[in-house]
């Protein structure tokens, strides 16, 4: 079992980009919808905190070609003071989004009490930034480039923040598991770098191919490689297989079933170096009657209690 767990809600779906004109995407509703499915008591939590909602502008904002970017920036400030104080109170922070640029709030938090890595697990590596896109022809949505912002490709309004300045990450200190998309097939026993990077990573293919313990062992070297006792763990659950969960953002095949996730939080939190963990993208909108959620919040539970 974790240690005492703080749940922290992010109903957040700032960094999507609309699926309709003028309907902002429902990944906010998540943490409501977990919540009501029974995820506080499963997990038990001892203690819930529950931020706002904020506001989705549909345009662009003042001074950025960042969707939501001045909101975001605020929003994250807001997700890093929660999971600070919980990492302060010795607890472990689960974050519920929302959209993957919870991301970026958590790292924050977590950074404050000094140098840490990664683990992130999501069915795309994204590695979006301003070198790989026309920024004059469309806004950059974050959930789809908070691993690239994260180690500081992008708009100093979400790579610069006080007290860590930038990156929140160093490339050599994230881990990347389950990208469905990447262009380097890579063999069972390679490292797959990520976009010419030096973020490593392991594609879904590879996981798959491996099996969770061999991709924990790997991970495991590649920390003590680094010297990394204190990691943030990052799971968009569009690293599941779009037939076991297609009410996600952008699903997709091949990918994990909720066992094989399960056991990567298993052993990836209780190996001892992860201070807490955000679980982003579950669109309730997309799931009639919310028949997943009971799915999620089991996953969870396995995996953490």
């Amino acid at each position: 079992m974790t240690a005492m767990i703080e749940l922290i809600t992010a109903p957040s779906s700032l960094g999507l980009s609309p699926q309709a004109p003028g309907h902002e995407p429902g990944a906010w509703r998540a943490p409501a919808v977990l919540l009501g499915a029974g995820l506080a008591e499963r997990l038990r939590a001892v203690h819930v905190v529950e931020l706002g909602h904020p506001r989705y502008d549909f345009g662009a904002q003042p001074g950025t070609r960042i969707r939501n970017g001045r909101t975001l920036r605020a929003h994250s400030l807001e997700v890093a003071e929660a999971v600070a104080a919980a990492i302060d109170a010795s607890t472990f922070p689960v974050v519920v989004g929302g959209d993957c640029s919870v991301l970026l709030g958590c790292l924050l938090g977590a950074r404050r009490g000094g140098r840490c890595g990664l683990l992130h697990i999501d069915g795309h590596s994204d590695f979006r930034h301003p070198n790989t896109y026309d920024t004059t022809a469309s806004l950059g949505s974050v959930a789809g480039m908070d691993l690239a912002v994260a180690t500081g490709r992008g708009e100093p309004i979400l790579t610069h923040w006080p007290q860590v300045g930038t990156p929140l990450v160093t490339d050599e200190d994230v881990i990347q598991l389950g990208d469905r998309e990447s262009d380097i097939t890579g063999s069972l026993d390679d490292w797959t770098p990520v976009m010419d990077s030096a973020v490593l990573g392991l594609t879904a293919q590879q996981v798959l191919g491996l099996g969770v313990d061999q991709v924990v062992k790997r991970v495991v070297e590649r920390l003590n490689v680094r010297e990394l006792d204190r990691v943030w763990l990052h799971l968009d659950l569009d690293v599941l297989d779009e037939k076991i969960l297609p009410a996600v953002d952008s699903p997709g095949s091949p990918g994990l079933d909720f066992m094989q996730v399960s056991e990567l939080l298993t052993n990836l939190v209780h190996e001892g170096r992860v201070l807490g963990l955000d679980v982003t993208v579950y669109d309730p909108e997309l799931d009639p009657g919310t028949k997943y959620a009971d799915s999620i919040v089991e996953c969870l539970v396995r995996g953490l209690v």
